[in-house]
């Protein structure tokens, strides 16, 4: 039996973050309800960010709503208030991802709807929290990543700032969601009292940089690229990536005498003072650079690996689904649309008691549940 089985979750968000985290409590048993506006549904349907589509809608739109049912509602219908109403009655976790203010003017705010349903637990994603001169922007990752900071880590020193290539402040406050959810069930559980649980996609972002953040905090120094193959500002050498004879090899936190013996390149020797890794460590990483070009990747893991050193092969997706290091974790499964349509996916990633989550249950067309839930669940008394 997985966690949430029984509990019915709402999920009236659009894109990603929100519908992020409504996937992983329909991963982790919840029955989760897709509330869609009629005239085209969720917008990550038709959001033109591929030429593919699957069963008639977007990839990214099955990946994120696999395991829940949809019902289409017009939320500025009068009319159809009192069927929403018993809805929200009904449920354990309510999530919108609306900019401030609109759920109020659809009266689905936490004030409406504690009043409906003292117990439940309201989940709310913003762009940038609700309060400030902020709120109103557009909560899109692009921008939350740009304001943040974080595209000034990646790069190198003489590039622009380069923002991360997947949507990290969607899932990660997707991800946060769920954390406060979870607890504000488990109050729930001890204490009958629901809750009210708020993230924002800026919040998301600034969480994730905490560690380079601190030290800002407290020594007011802006972290400074390396010139040379960057990967983590705040990390001397070696740490990169670097161009092999025949693809590329990651080396992380390893000291640069040993690294020198290992790899038969002297002029790594001259480096025995540590603080000269970071100090000096475009320097350092520079002869890397040359040096590493002069072998396959195959034949510097040969020399690393047995000497534990914290290094790897880089791998394009195509490469990695070769390897039996990602086969073993069977992370890939099929799940099937309504109309018999499979979606080649991903699962869960969380394991409990050892036991992995797959879902077979395809994301849902528009309003493709609404006979469901007419029928099965508002004549239920």
């Amino acid at each position: 039996m997985k966690p949430l089985e029984g509990y019915l979750v709402l999920d009236f968000c659009q894109y990603l973050s929100g519908p992020y985290a409504a996937l992983r409590l329909a991963d982790f048993g919840a029955h989760v309800w897709k509330v869609e506006n009629p005239e085209g549904g969720d917008l990550y349907r038709s959001l033109n960010i591929s030429n593919l589509r699957i069963d008639g809608d977007q990839p990214i739109f099955h990946a994120a709503n696999r395991g829940k049912e949809s019902l289409a509602v017009d939320l500025k219908d009068a009319a159809q208030r009192p069927m929403l109403e018993k809805l929200i009655g009904k449920a354990d976790v309510m999530l919108v991802n609306y900019r401030p203010g609109v759920a109020k003017r659809l009266g689905l705010d936490y004030e409406t709807v504690r009043a409906l349903n003292p117990g439940i637990v309201y989940g709310s994603i913003s762009g940038y929290g609700a309060e400030g001169p902020w709120a109103s922007r557009s909560g899109q990752d692009l921008l939350a990543q740009s304001v943040s900071g974080l595209p000034f880590l990646n790069g190198n020193q003489n590039q622009p700032p380069l923002p991360m290539g997947v949507g990290v402040t969607d899932i990660v406050s997707g991800e946060q969601l769920v954390q406060g959810v979870l607890s504000g069930l488990y109050r729930k559980a001890v204490s009958g009292e629901g809750a009210c649980v708020e993230v924002s996609l800026l919040e998301a972002a600034l969480d994730i940089q905490f560690e380079g953040l601190t030290a800002f905090l407290n020594d007011g120094e802006l972290p400074v690229r390396s010139a040379v193959h960057n990967a983590n500002p705040y990390i001397g050498a070696p740490y990169g990536i670097y161009s092999t004879k025949n693809g590329y090899l990651a080396i992380a936190m390893t000291p640069i005498p040993g690294l020198g013996e290992l790899l038969d390149c002297p002029a790594l020797l001259a480096y025995q003072d540590s603080a000269s890794w970071s100090d000096k460590r475009d320097e350092i990483k520079a002869i890397l650079v040359g040096h590493l070009l002069g072998e396959t990747t195959e034949h510097w893991l040969s020399l690393l690996e047995p000497a534990d050193i914290w290094c790897a092969n880089v791998q394009n997706w195509d490469q990695l689904l070769q390897t039996e290091g990602y086969r073993v974790l069977g992370m890939e499964q099929d799940a099937i649309t309504g109309n018999g349509v499979p979606v080649r996916t991903l699962r869960c990633p969380i394991r409990i008691d050892g036991e992995r989550y797959y879902n077979a249950k395809g994301a849902p067309k528009l309003g493709e549940h609404d006979a469901v839930y007419l029928d099965q669940v508002l004549r239920q008394e």
